[in-house]
């Protein structure tokens, strides 16, 4: 909608009309401002403008909460300034924010500022944790002002809201107006000016001095749609923002406050689609950060599967809970943030990993691990509840949280102050929680409640800790336990797998398992064998577990994140950080040994087969491999070493051999490895040197069941263990495959399928 004309002491005026672009026009001036956005440049996708949608009145920017911004050179506004500093200052703008930012260093995330707080210059318009808003300034004869919104009058997440902030300094007043109301005023001396922040620009969607993040993301930035922002060098009357509500409403709505639909403001993935490293049959948040993937569960036909998640960027800070549902485990859909942190005294600081069971009545509920800095420890395990049945809704996308927590660490119940992850289990008796933790000076352990009714936990002890003396690499802290049911050995005895994620000082950061049995009258866990293994041998790339018994299948699922081990800028240019890896089945062997198989449901993946061989020589296997190429595919290979004593297959390899990825087995010393020395030339990409681990196959051939997903490589080899690990080859032709071996083998059987996007 262009400037109404006549608008007296109208100084800026963005309308945000555009709705295509990388720039937005400033009405009064007519010139045009640079939209800063992450992918406006992009390395590793299809360059992309800034996310445009539906505004109030035509259309609006959407922020994306860490890379987009709009700037006002400072040599630009310096040159139109007044010689008298401003007597009033008025703004109008329309919000409908997707994310609150944290509030770190106490900043606020701006909307709109030009302001050096330091030099009690200029005025700022911003958010604050949990929807709080605030404008400040800096006056001539007094200092830094603030005024701030009270209780009850934040900004809504997903709902547009008309703000308004008016300075008066002749009256000595600055004011808050929210949707043609006042909510908040606040005295400064009568007379005041306003003191330029002269040399500052003036920056939309981003602090002037935000706060960074691990030394690249700046921090303190709108995440929402902006839409008719004005800047008026006048105080506006209570009238008139009331009026320019109401014009709105009534012209354009029919007298209702304008809705956002839930697709203006959800995260888009379709901007990385063709991200040549984000893979495509994975699952992963539609943008921005994830961590574990937890709490699976089935109900009503559908499994549910939630992540750690930063819906304000591809970095780790405020954790939300993201949510996938899916009918096969394969296709997954993109649902609404299922628990974000509010404005309470159970998790106003983050909602970290837990899991999910079923109530009394059988509907689902997630334990989770609730942050709260304001207590000591900070971590404590909170319920939420689904709002199904009464909401008809089957996706379960509305949870509300129990008001306090339902397990609070006290001293001398593990090591204090670490303390998370709640894994919780019902049977006929009642319901179980294993809980995160370690044991004061002895190493990482797992700590067992019990309850009758779900709310009210009895401290058991102990389920199982470790020997820190004996295993080192087991660490001072467990996070992420889960036990899940194995079923009868040979002997008739039950057996159930227990994993857990060792962290903290000399800790190896991956998933170690015991097999073993559940004393269920102590509640507590006696291994088979005092040494724990290795699902994956990649090096910290399959890590976070999660699991459950599936109840369709009697299946026990286990879920991971696969680590994308980047660097923090490569993650900012990307716009994405890390992914779920493949679902996996889990099983006790007849042998008594841990099996672990994809899920056959991947199979409704493949395309194309590609290659079909038996019994060839590694010469005649190669040249039949010269016409494969890809980088999303499935393979299943059989390898009879012959005389050879290293061997097995290169993948992402350019023509040339410059750039490829080995993945082989040693037999002298029963190891899988993969060597990346050469897997990418960029400069920038870790990934690098030779990773594995041991691998008894006990005179077997070897077999390899692969999955290629852009920077995905899995590996399970004999049923036995997997390697997880992420390439980045630089060159765009290093999509070849090439047996491998250090003398003559024999090719068994080899298939290749191109696999299909879940997108």
């Amino acid at each position: 909608m262009s400037q109404l004309t006549g608008e007296q002491g109208l100084m800026m005026h963005w309308a945000f009309d555009e709705g295509a672009g990388r720039s937005a026009l400033e009405q009064v001036s007519q010139s045009r401002d640079e939209i800063q956005y992450v992918l406006n440049q992009a390395e590793f996708t299809e360059p992309a403008d800034p996310q445009w949608r539906q505004g109030v009145e035509g259309n609006g920017l959407l922020f994306d909460g860490y890379s987009t911004s709009i700037a006002r050179p400072a040599s630009e506004l310096d040159r139109n300034q007044e010689a008298e500093p401003l007597s009033a200052l008025s703004i109008g703008v329309w919000v409908a924010p997707r994310s609150y930012d944290w509030g770190y260093e106490g900043k606020l995330a701006a909307i709109v500022n030009r302001h050096n707080r330091e030099c009690e210059q200029g005025y700022l318009l911003g958010m604050f944790r949990h929807g709080r808003w605030s404008f400040q300034v800096g006056l001539d004869q007094g200092g830094w002002k603030e005024v701030w919104s009270p209780d009850g009058d934040e900004l809504p997440k997903h709902e547009w809201s008309y703000v308004n902030a008016v300075f008066n300094g002749d009256q000595g007043v600055i004011k808050l107006y929210l949707n043609g109301r006042k909510i908040a005023s606040s005295e400064v001396p009568v007379g005041s000016r306003m003191v330029e922040a002269v040399g500052t620009d003036l920056l939309i969607g981003k602090n002037n001095h935000s706060s960074r993040w691990a030394g690249v993301f700046h921090l303190q930035m709108f995440s929402g749609i902006l839409d008719e922002l004005k800047i008026y060098q006048r105080a506006l009357s209570e009238e008139e923002i009331a009026a320019s509500y109401r014009q709105v409403l009534d012209s354009l709505y029919g007298g209702i406050k304008p809705q956002v639909p839930y697709d203006e403001l959800k995260l888009d993935r379709t901007p990385l689609l063709l991200d040549r490293h984000r893979p495509q049959y994975h699952a992963s948040p539609p943008a921005h950060w994830m961590n574990e993937p937890h709490a699976p569960i089935y109900f009503e036909g559908q499994y549910h599967l939630f992540y750690q998640h930063n819906p304000l960027g591809p970095f780790f800070y405020q954790i939300h809970w993201g949510h996938w549902v899916s009918e096969d485990l394969v296709h997954w859909c993109d649902l609404p943030v299922a628990l974000a942190p509010e404005k309470d005294q159970l998790a106003p600081d983050g909602i970290w990993s837990g899991s999910a069971t079923y109530d009394a009545e059988g509907l689902p509920v997630l334990f989770f691990t609730a942050g709260n800095d304001s207590v000591s420890p900070n971590q404590g395990v909170a319920l939420a509840r689904s709002t199904y049945p009464a909401d008809g809704n089957p996706d379960l996308v509305r949870w509300v949280k129990h008001r306090e927590p339902l397990i609070v660490q006290q001293k001398g119940i593990g090591a204090f102050g670490d303390f998370r992850d709640p894994f919780v289990w019902k049977d006929d008796d009642g319901w179980y929680a294993l809980v995160g933790s370690g044991i004061e000076g002895e190493g990482g352990a797992a700590l067992a409640f019990v309850s009758k009714d779900m709310l009210n936990w009895t401290y058991k002890g102990p389920f199982f800790q470790a020997d820190l003396q004996k295993y080192p690499y087991l660490g001072p802290i467990w996070e992420l336990p889960v036990l899940l049911p194995l079923g009868t050995d040979k002997q008739g005895e039950n057996k159930h797998l227990l994993l857990v994620s060792p962290v903290g000082e000399g800790a190896d950061v991956e998933v170690f398992y015991w097999i073993g049995r559940l004393v269920k009258e102590e509640l507590s866990f006696i291994p088979d064998q005092e040494e724990p293994e290795l699902i994956d041998v990649g090096d910290f790339h399959f890590t976070g577990p999660s699991g459950m018994v599936d109840p369709k299948t009697g299946r026990k699922i286990i879920f991971t994140i696969a680590q994308g081990d980047r660097t923090s800028e490569l993650e900012y240019q990307s716009g994405w950080a890390h992914n779920a890896g493949l679902p996996l089945s889990v099983y006790l062997r007849d042998d008594g040994r841990l099996g672990i198989e994809p899920i056959q449901e991947l199979q409704s993946l493949r395309g194309e087969k590609r290659l079909s061989l038996r019994d060839n020589s590694l010469a005649e296997a190669n040249e039949r491999l010269q016409e494969i190429q890809g980088d999303m595919l499935e393979i299943q290979l059989e390898i009879e070493p012959d005389s050879a004593r290293q061997f097995g297959i290169k993948l992402r390899r350019t023509p040339d051999g410059e750039e490829e990825t080995l993945l082989y087995y040693d037999s002298k010393e029963s190891m899988l490895l993969v060597d990346r020395t050469k897997t990418t030339l960029h400069p920038g990409e870790r990934c690098g040197g030779i990773q594995g681990g041991k691998l008894e196959l006990a005179g077997e051939n070897l077999r390899l069941h692969l999955y290629l997903d852009r920077s995905m490589v899995e590996a399970y080899a004999n049923g036995l263990k997997s390697l997880t690990t992420r390439v980045y080859p630089s060159r765009r032709d290093a999509l070849g495959l090439e047996i491998w071996g250090d003398r003559e083998l024999v090719v068994r059987s080899m298939e290749v399928w191109e696999m299909k996007s879940i997108w």
